[in-house]
C-alpha cells in the first residue's frame, strides 16, 4: 500500500505541474483503486477540458472563426462552470461580431437602416456606440444631400444648405464642399438673373 500510495503521490505531482499526459496503472485494490479510478477519471476530464478549450481559442483568436463551443461530456460542478462560461464567451463573442459585421457590411452596400442592437460592456460597448454614431452620421449626410439635390435639380430652389451636425473629419469636409457647392450655383444663379432682366426688360 505505502508503495502504490507513493505512486498514487508522484502521480498527482504531475498533475499539479500541468502535465495531463500520464494516468497512474500502478495495480491497486479496495480504496486505492477506487482512488486510482477517481484520479484517472478527473485527468480525463482535464485533458479534454483543456484540449477543447485550447481548439477554442485557436479557432476564434487565430484562425477567426466563430460559433465555436467546447464541448467536455460528464462534467459536474466547477468543471461545468467553466465549460459554460467558455461558451457563453464564445457564443457573446459571436453575436456581437457578427452583429457588427452585418451593420458595416450594409453600410458598405449603401443601405443606412441597420444599427447593432446586441448587449455589450467595456471596449465592445465602446465599439457598438461609435460604429452606431457612424451610420446615424452618414444617414443624416445622405439625407441632406438628397434632399438639396432635390431642392436644386428638381424643384429650382436655391440658397439650401446641408445641415448636418457634430460631423468631424472627411464628413466635414464632405459636408463643406456640398455646401459650397450650392453657394456657388446660387451665385452663378443670382448673377445670370441680374444679367439677363435687364435685357428682357429693355426689349
Amino acid at each position: 500500500y505505502e508503495i502504490s500510495l507513493g505512486l498514487v503521490g508522484s502521480e498527482m505531482c504531475i498533475r499539479d505541474r500541468g502535465d495531463l499526459s500520464k494516468k497512474i496503472d500502478v495495480q491497486a485494490d479496495g480504496e486505492i483503486l477506487e482512488l486510482k479510478v477517481t484520479i484517472n477519471v478527473m485527468v480525463d476530464q482535464l485533458r479534454h477540458f483543456a484540449n477543447e478549450v485550447t481548439r477554442v481559442s485557436r479557432e476564434v483568436g487565430s484562425q477567426g472563426r466563430l460559433g465555436g463551443q467546447a464541448y467536455v461530456p460528464g462534467v459536474k460542478g466547477v468543471w461545468k462552470e467553466l465549460t459554460d462560461n467558455v461558451n457563453r464567451m464564445c457564443l457573446n463573442l459571436t453575436e456581437q461580431v457578427r452583429s457588427i459585421g452585418m451593420v458595416t457590411t450594409s453600410v458598405a452596400r449603401g443601405d443606412l437602416t441597420k444599427t447593432i442592437e446586441i448587449t455589450a460592456e467595456g471596449e465592445m460597448a465602446e465599439l457598438k456606440d461609435t460604429v452606431n454614431s457612424m451610420v446615424a452620421q452618414l444617414r443624416v449626410f445622405a439625407s441632406e444631400v438628397v434632399r438639396m439635390s432635390l431642392e436644386v435639380g428638381t424643384f429650382g430652389r436655391l440658397g439650401g444648405q446641408a445641415n448636418v451636425p457634430n460631423v468631424e473629419g472627411i464628413w466635414k469636409d464632405l459636408t463643406l464642399s456640398v455646401n459650397k457647392m450650392a453657394d456657388n450655383l446660387t451665385s452663378q444663379a443670382v448673377s445670370y438673373t441680374h444679367l439677363t432682366l435687364p435685357t428682357i426688360c429693355s426689349v
